[in-house]
C-alpha cells in the first residue's frame, strides 16, 4: 500500500516506514503530523472524494539544513558575474501509518 501526499507545492509517493525530507514544519522531534493525501493505492487507486477521510501520519525525526547550493550566473565578454548560495531548511519525517 502506498499514498501520494502533498507538502510545500511538491508531491511525494510514500509507504509505511519511509523517511523523507519535507519543507520546514517548525515542529519538535518526536511530534506527530498529519499530511495532505492526494491518492491512495491499496490494490486499486483511490482519488478525490474517496480519500477525503484518509490519513497519513508521520513522526518528526529532526530538523536541519541541506548542503549549500551555489548559483553562479555569468554573461560572457560583459564582465558581469553573480554568485549566490542557498541552503534549504528541511524537516526529516518517518511515515508511521497510512489509513485508507
Amino acid at each position: 500500500m502506498y499514498a501520494i501526499i502533498k507538502n510545500g507545492g511538491k508531491q511525494y509517493k510514500v509507504a509505511e516506514g519511509d523517511i523523507l525530507d519535507l519543507d520546514k514544519l517548525s515542529l519538535e522531534p518526536k511530534a506527530t503530523v498529519e499530511l495532505d493525501v492526494i491518492a491512495i493505492n491499496d490494490g486499486e487507486l483511490k482519488t478525490g472524494a474517496d480519500v477525503a477521510d484518509s490519513k497519513v501520519t508521520a513522526e518528526v525525526i529532526v530538523e536541519g539544513r541541506d548542503k549549500k547550493v551555489i548559483i553562479y550566473k555569468k554573461r560572457r565578454r560583459k564582465d558581469r558575474k553573480l554568485k549566490r548560495g542557498f541552503r534549504r531548511s528541511f524537516t526529516k519525517v518517518k511515515i508511521t501509518s497510512i489509513a485508507a
